[in-house]
């Protein structure tokens, strides 16, 4: 079982050439460990084409990808392919196999012992959902097309690769049971540890999924960036089409707070434990109209520099003075968050993970980048 690290996957300068045509044209960007970067095209863009290029399916006409610093083209195919998981639209089950057949051939191929391999599959059938008791000895006829997506999943997981490619996997699937692995999927990628390329054509799955966003048409890498940068800052027409930005309200269930926040300062913040004159100097020197004071984990309130003038007992408590904010998570939908706004008449919301002050998301300012 590998336990070898990605720490990176460079493209630098990629050309891959069919019939005199540029499937991809000088493509170039680098994705960081642990990412979810996903490359968003329409049929014909390059995007299966950069993927494919990734674990030497093909190989380059110009330019390098690096795998940690090491150009691919030096490495061995098969060893590569090895060391990379590879998921699919149509799966590929060797229909004569049962599930833990499917998932165990390569580690039998690379001689391990059958109570490892039986335990790799038990733990990887649990991973997505598939109960091991109930599904390891069914044959791939025997399962749904979300199972059988499942056990693609997990076979391309059994060698514990640390990059995972992923073709269009959920493409083929009904639109209901779609949205249902796209969740677990979410729900798996906090428990691995990859870094890991998705391919898709569904720009709603891409603002679903994705860390960061690469747009690629006729076979130029147009963009990259998160889902709100793409939607709020499309660097060119054909990005802004793609994306479809003159109509951002639909983005509103796949935007998450962590998008459209406002970081915090760490002088923003200001102790529970001092009174209003201590407040009011700490603020003045630092320059701060607005401070965030953190009472507990589930007490948070915003104090105004004009509101701790105003008061005549400058001894008090500085949080009896402040107003109380209503937490969010930073994975928060921006739907679900304008909802509870909206029902608790709240102008803002704090963002908080971990017991930690993220940002600030103020609903004026998200609606004014939305029109």
């Amino acid at each position: 079982m590998s336990s070898e690290c990605l720490d990176s996957l460079k493209f630098e300068h990629v050309t891959k050439i069919y019939k005199e045509s540029k499937a991809i044209d000088d493509v170039s960007f680098e994705i960081c460990k642990g990412e979810l970067f996903v490359i968003l095209g329409s049929s014909g863009s390059g995007k299966t084409t950069t993927l494919r290029l990734i674990n030497r399916l093909i190989d380059p006409d110009q330019g390098a990808i690096y795998l940690n610093g090491q150009d691919t083209k030096d490495m061995d195919p098969v060893n590569l392919r090895r060391r990379i998981g590879y998921v699919i639209q149509q799966i590929g089950l060797f229909p004569h196999m049962t599930v833990k057949e499917n998932i165990g051939l390569i580690p039998r191929l690379e001689k391990w012992k059958d109570q490892d391999i039986s335990n790799r599959i038990d733990e990887l059938l649990s991973l997505v959902a598939l109960p091991p008791d109930l599904f390891r000895s069914r044959y791939p006829n025997q399962l749904s097309g979300g199972q059988q997506q499942r056990v693609g999943l997990a076979r391309a997981l059994v060698m514990d690769p640390p990059l995972l490619l992923m073709d269009e996997p959920f493409g083929a699937l009904d639109p209901l049971l779609r949205m249902q692995l796209q969740n677990e999927f979410l729900s798996i990628k906090t428990k691995l540890d990859k870094t890991i390329v998705f391919v898709t054509h569904d720009i709603e799955e891409s603002f679903i999924l994705a860390d960061r966003i690469g747009v690629m048409h006729g076979g130029k890498m147009l963009q990259i960036g998160t889902p709100s940068e793409l939607l709020f800052e499309p660097e060119n027409e054909i990005v802004s089409k793609i994306i479809g930005t003159e109509n951002k309200f639909k983005a509103l269930r796949f935007l998450e707070a962590k998008d459209v926040m406002m970081p915090l300062d760490k002088n923003c913040m200001i102790e529970v434990d001092i009174s209003c004159e201590e407040a009011i100097n700490k603020m003045i020197s630092e320059k701060n109209e607005v401070c965030i004071i953190k009472k507990s984990n589930s007490d948070i309130a915003q104090i105004a520099l004009i509101d701790l003038l105003n008061r005549k007992n400058k001894d008090e408590s500085i949080f009896e003075v402040g107003k109380k904010l209503i937490i969010v998570s930073p994975h928060d939908s921006l739907s679900s968050i304008i909802s509870i706004l909206k029902s608790s008449k709240e102008p803002s919301a704090v963002v908080m993970e971990r017991e930690k002050v993220l940002g600030i998301v103020m609903i004026n300012s998200v609606l004014m980048e939305l029109v």
